[in-house]
């Protein structure tokens, strides 16, 4: 699983002491999920201690031990929205010192109303031009919300690849 090459390494913080240890990346599979040249995001729990806090992003999630970045993406799609997949493609990965994302593209082949949400505050279709400005509105926050950063890197790096998907 560590020996994928890293296209994308992200900058590392500046604390660069001697005395700090080294830790041992965590792995992540996250799914860019489109339908209808729009893509499924989740607006993530607004509680405190966690990563990314009341920002919209992709679904997905840690991967456990020994799992495959494949098997780990279809594990978290299941807890987090019910939705199987068979095979996601493998877009790219993401890496920095804290965390390695194994990104994957699927179509979203169901009504947006079948999906169970089970994680996360709200989730939507969000436009490309949402993604561009970096805020999607939420029907159950009553508000625009931003982006997380990452996730607004990743969706712009896909939608610039220019990968023939069907309905982009």
């Amino acid at each position: 699983m560590n020996n994928l090459p890293h296209k994308h390494e992200l900058p590392i913080s500046s604390g660069t002491s001697s005395n700090l240890a080294v830790e041992t990346p965590i792995h992540v599979a996250m799914a860019i999920i489109y339908q209808q040249g729009k893509f499924l995001m989740q607006l993530r729990d607004d509680i405190p201690g966690i990563l990314y806090p009341g920002v919209w992003g992709l679904f997905g999630g840690h991967l456990e031990t020994e799992e495959s970045p494949e098997t780990g993406l279809k594990r978290e799609l299941l807890e987090e929205i019910n939705y199987s997949v068979d095979i996601p493609k493998k877009f790219d990965c993401y890496a920095d010192i804290r965390i390695i994302r194994h990104i994957f593209y699927l179509p979203l082949l169901v009504e947006l109303e079948a999906l169970e949400l089970n994680e996360g505050w709200d989730l939507d279709l969000v436009t490309p031009e949402d993604i561009r400005r970096g805020y999607s509105y939420s029907k159950r926050a009553g508000e625009e919300r931003p982006l997380g950063d990452i996730h607004q890197k990743i969706l712009l790096d896909f939608i610039d690849s220019k990968l023939p998907v069907a309905d982009l």
